[in-house]
């Protein structure tokens, strides 16, 4: 693999953690005293929402601050259009992302009425922005010292 597809993997495997829920998955993607910075940007007007800091805080915050899955649910977090800047150790990221939220219809006791066929519920695009992590690569491994999450629409946090 080369230091691009490696790059682009960390941002990969970032969006299944966040999908998936998983705190240790998450905290292993960052350096030990990364931050991360949320904002909202109102026609490019940015607004800070939140930071984080630490590898464990970060990790904790998508069972804490990110919504569990309703029943039958997930999310998929999607990313496209990566531009990767490499200059020896460090790296940036600008990609930008969507999130779909993704709820199966539940299967009638007496099964799936006549003529239903293929997928039953539905998707629903529920955030958009940008992703821009600073990585570092060290002993070897690209991991992320700043990520920083702008939001196309304003976001609520629980206990905020």
């Amino acid at each position: 693999m080369t230091d691009r597809s490696d790059i682009i993997e960390v941002l990969a495997r970032y969006v299944r953690a966040a999908d998936n829920r998983d705190p240790r998955a998450m905290a292993d993607l960052y350096l030990p005293d990364a931050t991360v910075e949320i904002f909202y940007s109102n026609r490019g007007v940015l607004t800070k929402l939140g930071e984080l800091s630490g590898a464990e805080n970060i990790g904790d915050a998508v069972r804490s601050l990110m919504a569990p899955h309703p029943e039958r649910g997930w999310s998929h977090h999607t990313t496209s259009d990566h531009i990767v800047t490499i200059n020896g150790d460090d790296a940036t990221i600008d990609a930008q992302f969507i999130v779909f939220n993704t709820v199966g219809q539940e299967r009638p006791a007496g099964g799936w009425p006549d003529g239903a066929s293929g997928a039953q519920g539905s998707i629903t695009p529920i955030e958009s922005g940008y992703y821009r992590p600073i990585l570092r690569r060290v002993d070897g491994a690209w991991r992320i010292a700043r990520q920083v999450i702008v939001h196309d629409l304003p976001m609520a946090f629980p206990g905020a």
